[in-house]
């Protein structure tokens, strides 16, 4: 059994849903072509019984005349297979949005000077390069070519282009503008790129949303696609498809909630608010008198957080049918009762819902216990229905190492750098924390001058001691380095006690298959503060991590008031707090190896830690944990749900022979809830922690590894739907778990 999960980036599961919608809606728009006649008269019949939503719906009108989108084939010049439909949104989940940079770039449509100027300097650019070389994009862009493709190279188009659009949207007017110039410079950002056919032009997008920034339909009107037919025309009339998107959108809402019409609409464009004045109201629907002419954002707009909820079976997504979870479990989400019964019946057994059906609702017996946390936001990040990007934007954190967790766009003057590219070290002030700051007040408050008393176990105590308010989020970063100082302080002590880890005053440790905690790197900066007696050398090892980064090294200090950059040696950094005695000076080594753990070279590690590992997830874990096997060294991971760590225990049996300890709640999660996409399970990151059992050397008295836990009964028939164990539950998101 495999399940989506918290591990695939987020814009995956928000362009699965994106391409789902749309796929569906074109289906059932191309039946009748452009025509009102025939089921569209069934349509308004049914919506207009619909119930009213008392908020504005806004029908936009997103033109766009000089960005295009080229599609290449790889990384390799000439013709190849491209992406693949599979690895982008199907059976391949560790996929991530720098996975697509070889594959797509923006281009420039513009006619005159500065494009043929561009253009020439791409040809010299590919005859110096050979055409093989390209450079990364942002993070932002990335996070626009996401949703792509889904079936064929053909329809990894449209939703690519979509995200452009709606971050206009998004934006109001203003940011129309705002991403026009950003748009204009990126083909200088992604030269060598270019695809020689010709690029795909997405001449106009239609959006409906409601006044909250809830995506509820979009259609997009092709000029055409390199080597494809074209899905539309920007100069085609825009009245039968703007009605037919606005039917499917509330028929059948891609955003949350159930179908629903508004009492008033408002249209962007004035010819086309002209054209619907005698359509729409045949729909029960008000139509505002005049077009809508400088909309704008409200104060706490953003795009809502789009869950791609799908059945665990059949994966259709719940805009097609109705999703409930097992009666028994309340942990999976099924259309029916025959994919239930498929996935009960499935073979071998211990793939199928009945062996897994009595485990899971365990599972789920401790979302109470995963959400009990002091800060005075838990209820609302805790729940199955947090909407991350709102929380986020309506506190300010919009730049800077916030824009790691969402889909946000990076405010003015954040610090942008590519995800998997060596992380912005620049301070300004001496400030360590800059990066973890917001719009508003600083989120960090000074270094207390004297070092900590005691022990902490939990948030709570964390925070009192450093001055934090139980309203502050930095816990969401905070996690990693915090999740360290535990490994250190309680765990290594309590199962490694032969160690004497406390006494040492220096520290070598490995973070394996380094990722998303690399890019947030200075925050690894509080182990200074928390472990004032301690020199510590935190190596990130991954084949995920950029090349070009790899053998660097640079320095943490804790020796004056101010911050130095030295060329060649990385960063000297300098809190303005409290001058140190000089003899307890110490410092972060942090060092880069973009390679497999299993390749590494080098002094033998004193601890190994690993973030949301997720063994089963790439295949280089079965070369990786034999590797530390043979070390035998202290090696602590954690998983985002117990389901987790029961597929890393097996995935160490296999690979070595050895197992996994018993998982543990980690004291110091991550307080965001993470949403899957076909299952109810609570999901935090480094929500558990485990060690891993080293299988006995022949002839040792080394203690066995542990064997599988005691079989749960079974189940013989599966339950019916009918029966709500829990009540009602929302269903989540997330990302693909797999075996």
């Amino acid at each position: 059994m495999e399940f989506v999960s918290g591990y695939r980036d987020e814009f995956l599961d928000f362009a699965a849903l994106l391409f789902g919608w749309f796929r569906k809606f074109v289906a059932e728009r191309g039946a009748v072509g452009t025509s009102l006649e025939g089921r569209w008269w069934q349509l308004e019949a049914q919506i207009r019984r619909l119930p009213q939503d008392p908020a504005l719906w806004v029908l936009h009108v997103l033109p766009n005349r000089s960005v295009g989108i080229s599609l290449g084939q790889g990384a390799e010049p000439g013709p190849g297979p491209g992406l693949g439909s599979a690895r982008l949104l199907g059976d391949d989940p560790p996929l991530h949005l720098r996975d697509l940079s070889p594959y797509v770039s923006f281009v420039s449509l513009e006619d005159g000077e500065e494009g043929e100027e561009e253009e020439e300097e791409d040809e010299e650019e590919k005859r110096e390069e050979g055409g093989a070389g390209t450079e990364k994009v942002e993070p932002e862009e990335d996070r626009e070519l996401a949703p792509t493709s889904r079936e064929s190279p053909q329809e990894t188009n449209p939703p690519g282009e979509s995200e452009e659009a709606d971050r206009e949207a998004g934006g109001g007017k203003d940011g129309c503008r705002e991403d026009r110039v950003e748009n204009e410079t990126r083909p200088q950002k992604t030269k060598g790129q270019r695809s020689e056919a010709a690029p795909l032009h997405l001449s106009c997008l239609l959006l409906v949303t409601d006044e909250h920034g809830t995506i509820l339909g979009i259609d997009l009107l092709v000029d055409g696609a390199q080597g494809t037919a074209s899905w539309g025309s920007g100069t085609e009339n825009l009245a039968p498809r703007a009605y037919a998107l606005l039917c499917h959108s509330m028929a059948c809402p891609m955003g949350s909630g159930d179908p629903r019409k508004p009492q008033q609409l408002t249209v962007g464009d004035a010819r086309l608010h002209r054209e619907l004045e005698s359509l729409v109201p045949r729909l029960g629907v008000k139509l505002a008198k005049t077009p809508m002419r400088t909309w704008g954002p409200r104060p706490g707009f953003t795009f809502a957080s789009l869950r791609a909820r799908t059945c665990h079976v059949c994966h259709r997504h719940s805009f097609e049918v109705k999703l409930t979870p097992c009666p028994q479990c309340s942990a999976v989400l099924y259309c029916g009762e025959a994919c239930l019964r498929a996935d009960w019946r499935r073979c071998p057994d211990d793939v199928s819902h009945r062996f897994w059906c009595p485990r899971l609702a365990a599972f789920m017996d401790r979302a109470g216990e995963l959400a009990a946390l002091p800060f005075t936001y838990t209820t609302e990040v805790t729940s199955e229905t947090f909407n991350k990007e709102a929380f986020l934007a309506s506190r300010g954190l919009t730049r800077g190492y916030w824009t790691q967790l969402s889909m946000l766009i990076p405010g003015p003057g954040s610090s942008r750098h590519p995800r998997g590219h060596l992380p912005s070290l620049s301070l300004r002030g001496g400030d360590p924390y800059q990066l973890l700051q917001g719009d508003g007040p600083a989120l960090m408050p000074p270094v207390p001058p004297d070092p900590p008393r005691a022990l902490f176990g939990s948030w709570q105590d964390y925070y009192t001691w450093r001055g934090l308010s139980l309203d502050s989020p930095t816990a969401v970063l905070l996690t990693y380095p915090l999740t360290v100082y535990y490994v250190i302080t309680h765990l290594v002590p309590q199962s490694f006690p032969e160690l004497n880890i406390q006494n040492k005053q220096s520290l070598k440790i490995h973070v394996v298959q380094a990722g998303k905690e690399f890019d947030l790197v200075m925050v690894f900066w509080e182990l200074l503060v928390l472990l004032p007696h301690v020199a510590l050398e935190l190596q990130f090892v991954g084949d995920g991590l950029p090349p070009e980064s790899d053998q660097q090294h640079f320095t943490l200090q804790r020796d004056g008031p101010e911050v130095s950059v030295r060329p060649g040696s990385g960063i000297s950094a300098r809190p303005s707090s409290g001058t140190k005695e000089k003899g307890a000076r110490r410092d972060l080594q942090i060092k880069v190896s973009a390679r497999p753990y299993h390749l590494l070279q080098g002094p033998k590690p004193d601890l190994v830690i690993g973030f949301n590992s997720g063994f089963g997830l790439k295949d280089t874990w079965l070369s990786s944990l034999p590797r530390l096997q043979s070390l035998r060294v202290p090696a602590f991971f954690t998983e985002s749900s117990e389901y987790g760590c029961v597929m890393d225990d097996q995935t160490m049996a296999v690979a070595t022979g050895g197992g996994t300890s018993p998982p543990q709640p980690n004291p110091f999660r991550s307080p965001f809830r993470l949403r899957a996409a076909d299952n109810c399970m609570p999901w935090y990151c480094n929500a558990f922690i485990f060690h891993l059992v080293y299988k006995p050397a022949q002839g040792s008295g080394t203690r066995p590894a542990p064997g599988p836990p005691p079989p749960s009964p079974t189940p013989s028939a599966p339950p019916a739907l009918t029966r709500r164990r829990r009540g009602e539950k929302k269903p989540g998101r997330g990302a693909r778990r797999r075996r």
